[in-house]
């Protein structure tokens, strides 16, 4: 049994350098709010902000504010600010268009390239478990080129990086255990073999510390929404390594999408494409000015962090959060039907905790587990066929939190009011 009380969790909060940041956010009243890895939470700032782009900007300024509000760098600006996130530098990375499209780009651009180098090569490699969008894209993309598209277990990895492989598409956490790749390792191992790499930041922008330069990734994509804040649907964000784009400049190569703001001078409107220098050419149609707004606001939460200790204090706390909730509820749950599946080392978890439930009759009762939760004011969510997911977003969640939202679990599980009939209702988002 936990030796670890309620008021230990209170006395953490008191002392926690982050604490402040807490009040950034809207967070409603009686809520525990647990999925900031599926969508973040408000930001306070957002609102006044997205009101002043349509009332003055849009309203008032119409046109001009592409000029005098500079809209027309926005994506640029944003993409700057995202970059020491994820171990970029200025100008290598670029907020645009949705995750799935960015990865449409960015693995086209790394097929091509291997087309170029390596035409032998005819294998794209990806986690089985890897998100369905990536694996939507890959599978098209290895159709379009006449690729086989490989699914693989994390730990089968090695005895594919071989000469028939092409790509290596992964998510760096994985967004249904929430185990994450050592990604310098991973890389360089690639690399060996003769393959790229594109990674998924989707789970890992704002949660964990991400070195994209330095481990000498390909190419990434990432999401907005998640744990940067930004607003259902935010923008994402595509980067590629200088050495790639470099290349692409020499040899003007181009990305798939040649949309018209990925020109070297789109006002000068004219027929043949010529792509823009850097990461620009993978930039395809005009920016959703609104959500770009609101995305802004997310990431300027973590400028302020940097006063308490930046990415560092933040992946500290969120293991040390992830970590109480995973004693907590082994230590109260037990014999309930849960099994953790999230890495209990921490360098391979990400900043979540998922587990898998059977009510022994081997079928799940992880979906009504979850609405018995969220009808108490617990959100997380539920990802089939059997997974419980709690994330632990150390801007907003406090100690406290964990501590509660594991009694809530406890109490559900023990009463055995997730049984109920509206509880096992499936509604189209889990």
């Amino acid at each position: 049994m936990t030796t670890t009380t309620r008021s230990a969790c209170l006395a953490l909060d008191a002392l926690d350098p982050l604490r402040p940041l807490r009040d950034e956010f809207a967070l409603p009243p009686g809520v525990i709010y647990l999925d900031g890895n599926s969508l973040g939470a408000l930001p306070k700032a957002t609102a006044a902000r997205v009101q002043q782009v349509v009332t003055e900007e849009w309203g008032i300024g119409l046109i001009r504010s592409w000029n005098t509000a500079g809209w027309i760098d926005l994506a640029q600006r944003i993409g700057n600010k995202i970059a020491p996130l994820v171990g970029a530098g200025e100008n290598e990375l670029i907020a645009a268009d949705a995750t799935s499209v960015n990865l449409f780009k960015v693995l086209s651009t790394a097929i091509a390239l291997q087309r170029l180098d390596a035409p032998a090569r005819r294998v794209i490699v990806s986690e089985r478990s890897n998100f369905p969008t990536d694996l939507y894209i890959a599978e098209t993309l290895a159709r379009e080129h006449g690729l086989t598209l490989t699914l693989i277990d994390a730990d089968e990895l090695p005895a594919h990086l071989n000469d028939e492989l092409a790509v290596l598409l992964l998510t760096h956490v994985n967004y249904r255990t929430g185990r994450m790749f050592d990604m310098a390792e991973v890389t360089r191992a690639a690399h060996a073999a003769g393959a790229l790499v594109v990674w998924d930041l989707a789970h890992s922008a704002g949660a964990v510390p991400v070195h994209l330069t330095r481990d000498h990734a390909d190419f990434a994509v990432g999401c907005g929404y998640k744990y940067l804040n930004g607003g259902p649907g935010a923008p994402a964000f595509v980067w590629a390594h200088p050495r790639h784009t470099e290349r692409m400049d020499r040899e003007q190569l181009r990305q798939p999408l040649s949309g018209w703001l990925g020109h070297a001078a789109p006002f000068e409107f004219t027929t043949g494409y010529r792509p823009a220098l850097g990461i620009q050419r993978f930039v395809c149609g005009t920016p959703n000015l609104l959500s770009m707004a609101a995305l802004e606001c997310g990431i300027d939460v973590f400028r302020r962090a940097e006063a308490h200790g930046g990415i560092g204090a933040l992946r500290h706390k969120s293991l040390a959060l992830s970590s109480l909730f995973i004693e907590l509820v082994e230590a109260r749950c037990a014999g309930y039907g849960l099994t953790l599946v999230t890495p209990r080392e921490l360098a391979h978890r990400g900043s979540q905790a998922s587990f898998a439930h059977l009510d022994g009759t081997r079928a799940s009762g992880g979906y009504p587990i979850m609405q018995a939760l969220i009808a108490r004011g617990v959100i997380g969510d539920f990802r089939a066929p059997d997974l419980l997911r709690f994330g632990f977003t150390p801007l907003y969640t406090t100690y406290a939190d964990v501590w509660d939202a594991a009694e809530h679990l406890t109490a559900v599980l023990e009463s055995g009011e997730w049984k109920a009939a509206r509880f096992n209702q499936r509604a189209a988002v889990t």
